[in-house]
């Protein structure tokens, strides 16, 4: 096994995630097959606690884990699955070791940082590096490793000295270490500045860690003099040495280091030069040059509670943009503050109001995604009751079902009082009861989670021919609140379709509104499997419907002739350059996708 650490500098938020996710994609496109671990040094046990405001959105994977969201850029760039134990945190590594000193297994002897909780952290590593994450058996080539925060926080101490004592027990060829930094550039005298680099690769260094790599981050390419600056200083070869300036989106960055040959590079720190292949990432570049060619916008309103925070929606985001480019159209998002909707901020502050409202009526679609606590839940009803009266396309993910369902049961059934026993506990109409296995007491770990299989009841449903008219479908989940089955028969009585269901037949897993152009509620979370090359099919519907699209998506027939009348002359078709007569082959399935994200 071999394995690349990236680890950041000077400041947070520099594109870690994104770095180690390229080099993965630059790996993988020379034939090597790889996997990814995420090292988060704070004490939390997972990120399921954690407020989106405090570390962005919560990823769900299938087994069940709440983890750090880069975890969500290394599937969707890798196309992988990953588990839970791909995300270390200090949490975990003092829980497991706390557990074999209560048990007895260190036999008396007094368990210390080093070396009980370094060697705890190595043995990890190597356990999780080895278990197959791309649906082929056997472990992968090579583990791309993330060291969250940056050289110096206190709190990364016991990690830093691991993987330095690591980096010895796998030996010479079988490590590299990829350091991101920041070269900044005073606007006052206009020169790119090597000194912040230079402390963080001394404390690194000082550290017990070695640079292989330096990446750095930049507003435009390093100049010569700098690179050579940095090679003194640093002890790194100038050809070790990468800039990662800024671009138009993040899918340049893999062909970033490829034309300055980090695929080289690293293949010869890893003693793999003889057996890697000349990367194919022609894929990256038409994507790229696909997000230029999309002029037609689809507006989309997200009405959400951490609208201020695009990283509390990440998955989100990704998954509208996959469709959006799907669709060939280009995806504008319009950040609507769900509480901002409600008559308390009509008297309160009018022209917060009024701008909630003006955003919401002009948009082509409304999504109402995920979240929990009262705040928002309103104006998240408002938006629904909106979408549904004017015949808005509307996709609601989890709370975002559960709210369709109070709007349609208060507007409807005229059911004025009817709530979710979240927010109103004593309500006479309870449209949203708390799961009977769920735990009051504590609160992580303890929802519905993981990937589940979901029936469809109704076969003739749109989401069902989204789905390509499966039986059933599995995505994931993170709830602890559903449908009251008690006023389900009620509510379809009414006109409510609840097209499929869990494999008990009684919890309810995706509503719709047949009179409704596009109006679907799903409790789980379709946007975690979505990919760059796979959208996920209720996004695509959203998208599709809000294009006035969405017959030729269900209908797959005339989805091939639809995409190939509305591309643009010249498309990049596999890493080719194709007129577009001569088609789009089955462009569903291997769709382009760029990072172009217009919001405001």
């Amino acid at each position: 096994m071999k394995y690349v650490l990236v680890t950041g500098g000077v400041v947070s938020g520099l594109g870690k995630g994104v770095t180690a996710s390229s080099i993965g994609v630059l790996l993988k496109a020379c034939g090597l097959r790889v996997t990814s671990i995420k090292i988060d040094p704070y004490l939390n046990t997972d990120a399921g606690t954690m407020s989106p405001f405090e570390h962005g959105e919560v990823f769900v994977l299938d087994d069940g884990g709440e983890v750090d969201l880069d975890l969500g850029n290394y599937e969707r760039f890798l196309d992988i699955k990953l588990t839970r134990d791909n995300n270390i945190t200090t949490g975990k590594i003092y829980q497991h070791v706390i557990a074999k000193e209560r048990k007895g297994d260190y036999l008396g002897k007094t368990v210390q940082v080093v070396p009980h909780i370094t060697d705890a952290i190595q043995e990890w590593i190597e356990r999780v590096a080895a278990i197959p994450v791309d649906g082929e058996d056997g472990p992968a080539d090579v583990c791309v490793i993330e060291l969250g925060g940056t050289i110096g926080d206190i709190e990364s101490a016991p990690f830093i000295e691991a993987l330095g004592q690591f980096s010895y027990r796998v030996g010479q060829g079988n490590f590299c270490l990829v350091h991101v930094s920041l070269v900044p550039v005073l606007n006052v005298v206009g020169e790119q500045k090597t000194k912040p680099t230079q402390h963080s690769v001394r404390g690194l260094r000082g550290s017990g860690l070695i640079p292989d790599i330096l990446a750095c981050r930049s507003t435009k390419a390093l100049e010569e003099n700098v690179k050579e600056k940095l090679a003194q200083f640093c002890h790194v070869p100038l050809e070790n040495i990468f800039t990662l300036y800024d671009v138009p989106n993040i899918w340049h960055i893999p062909r970033l280091l490829k034309d300055q040959k980090a695929h080289l590079v690293i293949s010869k720190v890893l003693n793999l030069a003889s057996i890697v292949k000349e990367p194919y990432l022609e894929e990256w570049t038409s994507r790229a040059e696909l997000c230029a060619n999309l002029h037609v916008p689809v507006r989309i309103a997200v009405v959400g509670k951490y609208t201020s925070l695009s990283d509390a929606y990440l998955s989100v985001l990704k998954a509208l943009l996959h469709a959006a480019v799907a669709c060939r159209k280009k995806l504008v998002v319009d950040w609507v503050p769900a509480c901002d909707l409600e008559k308390e901020t009509e008297k309160e502050n009018p022209n917060a109001y009024k701008a909630a409202w003006k955003l919401l009526k002009g948009v082509d679609g409304v999504l109402v995604p995920g979240g929990f606590g009262d705040r928002g839940v309103e104006g998240k009803i408002l938006a629904a009751k909106y979408a549904r009266e004017n015949k808005i396309p509307f996709l609601g993910i989890c709370l975002g079902m559960q709210v369709a369902v109070i709007e349609f049961a208060r507007s409807v059934l005229c059911l004025h009082d009817a709530d979710s026993t979240e927010f109103k506990p004593q309500t006479k109409h309870p449209c949203i009861i708390f799961m009977p296995e769920g735990s009051r007491t504590h609160m992580g770990g303890t929802m519905r989670l993981g990937s589940r299989k979901s029936i469809f009841s109704v076969k003739d449903s749109k989401s069902a021919k989204l789905y390509g008219n499966k039986t059933f479908v599995d995505e994931r989940h993170r709830h602890r609140y559903e449908v009251n089955p008690d006023m389900v028969e009620r509510l379809e009585k009414a006109g409510l379709s609840f097209a499929a269901k869990d494999e008990t037949g009684k919890r309810m897993e995706i509503v719709e509104l047949p009179s409704h152009p596009f109006f679907i509620g799903a409790q789980f979370h379709p946007e975690y499997k979505s990919r760059p090359g796979k959208a996920s099919p209720l996004f695509l519907g959203l998208i599709a419907a809000s294009c006035g699209e969405l017959d030729s998506v269900m209908n797959p027939s005339s989805a091939h002739q639809h995409l190939i009348s509305n591309c643009p002359k010249n498309v990049f078709v596999n890493g080719n350059s194709k007129k577009a007569s001569n088609g789009l082959a089955d462009v569903r399935h291997n769709n382009g996708y760029c990072n172009g994200l217009y919001t405001r």
